[in-house]
């Protein structure tokens, strides 16, 4: 048999195995024709260019240069170039398929760069769906000053883009920011107090309280803005996007099973219970007492005009253990709602694990999330804007082992039917975004941690799809696509 033969004989194997995998019953064309597809990247994570531009320094710029910080002890600098390549990276999302686009603005590339033409031409070629970035000054998000500059830094964006962007979301995953940055302090700005960690400055009791208060206030100014000022004539929609951890009784106890229902509470409701209906979850009230803040009748003011849809970024499904009435040894992330959180049961993971700590392969969580924020907020429309699989990477790891990514496919397949689940039984989702186009920067992971469907050569800049973005590819193009690409 010739070299040539074999070589076929080879790849139509590979084919068929690796179509074999998309076989669960459902195709692009189960979902709407008017449902939105695409990726999701953020500014800091793939642009590089950090001095570039007129271009202030971020808080992310300054934090990932203190020694320590970051694991591997890389930075953002360059990361993906993407300031640069921008057009190339275009292309890598048009040839999947994609009809969107979810990325994020910097504040400070916008307001100290004078609104760059790099911006300018990136929302020319794809815009679909837009998230606002924050900078940190004069005590940050601890001072309601901030309120009025955040509404200042979302017209500017409103009014140079929003002929061009039609779904706007005012923060990314505001829990996590504030509890990693107030609460544990191991993000920007690296406030804390004992016993949830060890920082220069901070109270874990008050601050994230007070800083959330005035994120969503923030949130509430920039809605407002837009809705009086720019929607009728634009056309858009608004929102905000939240982190969507969903939580279940690590044991089958009553303590557990209120913990949990208190856990889920002080995480996407602690935001959006105030957004949609005035005020805090009871269960905050309960616990927090004179440490969470009470929205006066100017506050109340803010929140007058409503937003029109709810972002969730899912990844993960863990376990609750009560720590209010059965103290734990640990102090956690959750720490002032009184629980622990792990991904194991007597030694058994929830789920398959993934190169991220507490991430899971748990596609019921899902589900369980999606009908739990539909149930509670009346079925809003509902964007799933983050979901994705990790790649970890060690001195052992080749090129070949991050494009072989068939842990990623099957993740993201599954949790795609079941999403389509959630859809049929009635839930208003109307967007899926895969986190992400490319490997990255991923915060204080640095780059020991791949999320992309295409794999980046932080060297050369190279760009090698993974068997997941030719996935992705054939969901949403069909199988023919993908046999004319080979």
């Amino acid at each position: 048999m010739g070299m040539k033969k074999k070589t076929f004989m080879a790849a139509a194997f590979y084919l068929l195995c690796f179509l074999s995998l998309l076989v669960e019953g459902f195709d692009r064309s189960d979902f709407p024709d008017s449902f939105l597809f695409g990726t999701a990247t953020s500014s800091y994570q793939i642009e590089g260019a950090y001095l570039q531009g007129n271009k202030e320094l971020s808080n992310w710029d300054v934090l990932s240069h203190i020694p320590g910080k970051i694991d591997d002890s890389s930075n953002g600098d360059i990361a993906d170039d993407h300031y640069h390549l921008y057009m190339d990276d275009i292309e890598l999302m048009h040839s999947l398929g994609v009809n969107s686009y979810r990325f994020s603005i910097s504040w400070s590339r916008i307001l100290a760069g004078k609104l760059v033409l790099f911006l300018a031409d990136l929302f020319v070629h794809r815009a679909k769906n837009q998230t606002l970035c924050i900078k940190y000054k004069y005590g940050g998000w601890l001072n309601p000053e901030i309120q009025k500059d955040f509404g200042y830094f979302a017209e500017v964006c409103f009014r140079e883009f929003g002929d061009r962007v039609k779904y706007w979301a005012t923060f990314n995953e505001p829990n996590v920011m504030i509890k990693r940055g107030y609460l544990v302090g191991t993000y920007p700005p690296l406030h804390c107090s004992a016993p949830f960690g060890e920082c220069l400055s901070g109270n874990s009791s008050v601050e994230p309280y007070v800083a959330a208060h005035n994120v969503i206030l923030s949130h509430g100014i920039a809605v407002q803005i837009y809705k009086k000022k720019y929607q009728a004539k634009q056309g858009g929609r608004i929102g905000i996007v939240m982190s969507a951890t969903w939580y279940e009784p690590l044991r089958n106890l009553t303590n557990d099973w209120v913990a949990t229902k208190r856990l889920l509470a002080f995480d996407v409701p602690w935001f959006l219970d105030p957004i949609i209906f005035g005020d805090y979850p009871s269960e905050m009230r309960q616990i927090l007492g004179s440490n969470l803040p009470i929205f006066s009748s100017k506050d109340k003011k803010k929140l007058r005009y409503k937003m029109d849809f709810i972002g969730v970024n899912h990844y993960t499904t863990l376990y609750v253990r009560d720590c209010l009435y059965s103290p734990c040894e640990v102090a956690d992330f959750n720490g002032n709602a009184f629980t622990y959180t792990t991904g194991e049961r007597n030694g058994i993971p929830i789920g398959t694990p993934t190169a991220m700590p507490t991430f899971y392969v748990v596609p019921h969580g899902l589900e369980m999330m999606v009908n739990y924020i539909k149930e509670r907020y009346n079925n809003m429309p509902m964007f799933l804007t983050e979901n994705g699989y990790a790649q970890g990477v060690s001195n052992y790891t080749t090129v070949k082992d991050f494009v072989n990514d068939l842990d990623r496919v099957d993740y993201l397949n599954k949790y795609l039917g079941m999403l389509l689940k959630t859809i049929r039984n009635g839930a208003d989702v109307r967007g899926y975004f895969i986190w992400s186009i490319m490997d990255n920067f991923e915060w204080l992971y640095g780059y020991t941690l791949r999320f992309g469907l295409y794999h980046v050569d932080f060297t050369t800049q190279a760009r090698t799809p993974k068997l997941s973005a030719m996935w992705y590819k054939e969901f949403l193009q069909g199988s023919d696509s993908l046999l004319k690409a080979d």
